[in-house]
């Protein structure tokens, strides 16, 4: 491959670190105070119609779904060698990144976790329908997340890519998978009435080790290129060419 044609990634890996860093807007948190638990209650309840900092949140989430769909449609398009793995990852973070931003459009009404009379209303029926929808919209941007760490980890270790997420990509992905299952767990726990189970914490660490995974990798596209599957040539060797 060219590097006339491998230079089109670079856009990719702009948008997506930038998307990434997006991503983690809900850590401001730890300085301005929200009145909800961090280890307690969903991430997405920051942005609850109800919060008087909702609307950044939904504005952070939206940008970063759309900043991570449009580096994700980018790479799906531009990269080479299209082989199955790489391609399917690249597929799964567009749909995250989708899916992300639909999910900003669809904010709680109230904060189920923290107000039990939200709570009690959720499972009476008595919520907007975005309530249902946006319990839809997180599971596939999080499915999509999925899809595209594992298959671009697999990618990089099958095909000789991106030496730095060959080597701690599968550490990275193997953390989200644990805690996905812990997030499940304990959203199963808090719909039968049985406590939270440290849901906040659960599923603040599933959503950092997503941005963290798209930190790497957009800084593994960004200086290296691709001339062959399991051949990557480091830029300052390609600009002497």
């Amino acid at each position: 491959m060219s590097p006339s044609r491998t230079r089109g990634l670079r856009p990719a890996a702009v948008l997506l670190a930038l998307g990434a860093l997006a991503y983690t807007a809900w850590v401001i948190e730890v300085v301005v105070s929200t009145g909800l638990d961090p280890i307690r209650t969903y991430v997405s309840e920051l942005a609850a119609q109800s919060e008087p900092l909702g609307g950044v949140f939904r504005t952070t989430d939206l940008v970063a779904g759309l900043l991570v769909f449009a580096g994700a449609a980018w790479g799906l398009l531009r990269h080479r060698p299209r082989a199955l793995w790489s391609t399917l990852g690249w597929a799964g973070l567009a749909l995250f990144g989708a899916a992300t931003a639909i999910d900003s459009r669809l904010p709680l009404s109230c904060t189920p976790t923290a107000d039990p009379e939200c709570a009690a209303r959720e499972t009476a029926g008595l919520v907007p329908a975005t309530h249902a929808a946006h319990a839809v919209s997180s599971s596939v941007a999080v499915c999509g997340a999925l899809v595209g760490m594992v298959a671009l980890t697999v990618a990089a270790r099958r095909y000789g890519s991106w030496p730095l997420l060959a080597r701690i990509g599968p550490w990275i992905v193997a953390a989200e998978l644990a805690v996905t299952a812990w997030t499940l767990a304990s959203v199963a726990a808090f719909q039968a009435g049985r406590g939270t189970w440290l849901l906040g914490l659960g599923q603040r660490s599933q959503v950092l080790l997503i941005a963290v995974w798209l930190g790497v990798f957009a800084y593994e596209v960004g200086r290296r290129r691709v001339y062959g599957v399991g051949q990557y040539v480091p830029h300052r060797v390609e600009g002497r060419r």
